[in-house]
């Protein structure tokens, strides 16, 4: 199949995604297989308490949003999160920020279409077996597994426009089947005496409410908002409808899942927690609400909750094939990665991205092969992706002051640091067995950028000059080393390394070093401090321009969409 290259004058991208569909891409990351687990792994682990949960990570993930939101009007570009890194420290850190991006987008396909099997067992029971208590995917489960990459991979490689077309079909299918799944239940079936039952409302204490947090699907629920960001590359109108999309589909997100934790809670046959939450068991739980349904008569519910447990996890999938693919895109044409990944299929998508996500699925599916085992350290993965952009919001406030903002976010000199601690907050509380895997998979990324860098030809420079620029983007074109401005994303390394020691000395999953508090308390005063110094080098604002400008290369028409005449949203 003839390709295209990402060409300097023109990119390729086409720009065919309205608002409506924008904002279900992020919308339909969010309510994914989370909906389906998140509320029994909350309940157990922290018992009734676990509304809290739901409480401190939406009020986290909501402002990490926001903190996006801002930069993605700013910056509308495939695979802004790495973009954003980009502009703000280097090479370096774009390209780190970038891996972490993938790592968790590239784990979001296998992490859905697992969950979907887990459900299936119920009726298929051949695709799971269960090993040390834990469910895993058998042999034809494997197979039917690769069935359903192979067929978001076939619905991304037709083009942007049935692939948004088709994820707005199931965004309205899934965002319906939570909303009546909580109206029937809180109708049908609520024992308020549930909220204090089995050891009262917190049984573990704020441990169990923080672990709960970060580790058993709460904030892995909440996640997703940023791929409007991603896609942001093919909206008809990218600088007004990003910041809209982002904001929307999370405070959506947000109020679906507190309800949907409620319901479940005063759903549960009292019965159920009379050993504790932590054992809580019952009928049909390896898909937990169908279970409950069924226990309560409701057996059309039942079946309509089979059937989203199919259609939830594989619109969530359909968009993380997607996005990974143009996270690749974006490395590829930065030249962090092979620039063969910023090729273009004549449909406009980055196909070759698509194939290396299938493969890198399927392998995940090898080491990993419980929801349960994944979601910990997606989760961590993903927060570790949004980490680093409070710091490039506070950077780009000073390094491109002057490009327009269509949301602004409000108290920025407040919010931004506090986002930032949040997000370190969210990393510690997953535990030490998740960070130190997580720090490993930031490694290995940083020794392939190194293998990759080391076979290029060419010297490493940073962006040019005004009078140099037609030049140095042809250069660019050509090939070469990319410049990788080590000495603006310094402060990475420093935070990472003490992230990890933090969290080896914490009291979650740690040494206990550090007793419960004083380790949080400790975790925030290093975040604030790290945040402090990275903002304190900045990279320098004309590196930042030109870094900006050669981007908007991909995408000459985005001035024009910011200002002139604009298609109604679809």
């Amino acid at each position: 199949m003839a390709r295209r290259p990402a060409s300097a004058n023109g990119g390729g991208l086409r720009r065919e995604v309205g608002l409506i569909p924008l904002m279900f891409f992020s919308l339909g990351s969010i309510i994914g297989s989370g909906w389906l687990f998140g509320s029994l792994y909350a309940a157990r682990g922290a018992g009734p308490a676990a509304v809290v949960s739901w409480v401190i990570a939406g009020a986290g993930i909501v402002l990490l949003a926001l903190v996006h939101a801002e930069l993605g009007g700013m910056y509308p570009r495939a695979g802004g999160t790495a973009r954003f890194a980009h502009f703000a420290f280097g090479g370096l850190g774009g390209f780190t920020v970038g891996w972490l991006s993938w790592i968790y987008s590239v784990t979001l396909a296998p992490i859905e279409t697992e969950a979907a099997l887990q459900y299936a067992d119920n009726y298929l029971p051949w695709v799971m077996h269960t090993s040390d208590g834990t469910a895993v995917l058998s042999a034809g489960g494997y197979a039917l597994a690769a069935v359903l990459m192979l067929l978001f991979s076939f619905v991304n490689a037709l083009g942007v426009r049935l692939f948004a077309e088709t994820n707005a079909w199931a965004v309205w299918w899934k965002t319906a089947v939570p909303i009546l799944t909580i109206l029937v239940l809180l109708a049908t079936s609520f024992h308020a005496g549930n909220f204090t039952a089995g050891g009262g409302f917190a049984p573990e204490g704020l441990k169990g409410v923080l672990s709960v947090t970060a580790s058993s699907g709460v904030v892995f629920a909440l996640l997703g908002f940023e791929s409007a960001i991603q896609m942001a590359g093919e909206s008809r109108d990218p600088h007004r409808h990003v910041p809209i999309a982002v904001v929307g589909s999370m405070i959506v997100g947000v109020v679906v899942y507190l309800l949907l934790q409620i319901a479940f809670l005063g759903a549960l046959a009292p019965q159920d927690v009379r050993h504790g939450w932590n054992a809580l068991s019952f009928s049909g739980e390896f898909g937990p609400f169908a279970g409950l349904a069924t226990g309560l008569g409701l057996g059309w519910l039942a079946v309509i909750l089979y059937i989203d447990a199919v259609i939830s996890p594989a619109g969530t999938g359909l968009v993380y094939t997607g996005i990974q693919s143009r996270l690749l895109y974006a490395m590829g044409r930065d030249r962090y990665l092979p620039r063969r990944l910023a090729e273009l299929s004549p449909r406009g998508v980055p196909l070759l991205g698509i194939i290396v996500g299938f493969v890198v699925g399927m392998v995940i599916f090898l080491p990993f092969p419980g929801w349960k085992q994944l979601v910990g350290f997606v989760t961590s993965a993903a927060v570790l992706m949004y980490a680093p952009a409070p710091v490039a919001l506070a950077v780009l406030r000073r390094g491109d002051p002057d490009r327009p903002r269509p949301f602004r976010l409000p108290a920025a000199s407040v919010l931004a640091p506090l986002a930032f601690v949040m997000a370190s907050l969210l990393i510690f509380w997953a535990g030490w067995p998740t960070v130190w895997r997580l720090l490993a998979a930031v490694a290995i990324g940083v020794v392939l950028l190194g293998g990759w860098h080391a076979l290029r030809s060419g010297a490493g420079r940073p962006p040019a000059e005004p009078a140099e620029d037609e030049r140095a983007q042809s250069e660019q074109a050509e090939g070469g080393r990319p410049p990788l401005d080590w000495r603006w994303s310094l402060w990475l390394w420093p935070y990472f390394a003490g992230m990890g020691v933090l969290s080896y000395l914490g009291s979650f999953e740690g040494r206990g070093v550090l007793p419960f508090g004083w380790d949080m308390a400790a975790v925030a005063v290093f975040a604030l401090l790290m945040f402090t110094v990275a903002v304190a080098r900045p990279l320098p604002g004309h590196m930042t321009r030109r870094y900006v400008a050669a981007s908007e290369s991909e995408a000459p028409d985005l001035l024009a969409a910011a200002t002139g005449p604009v298609e109604p949203p679809r």
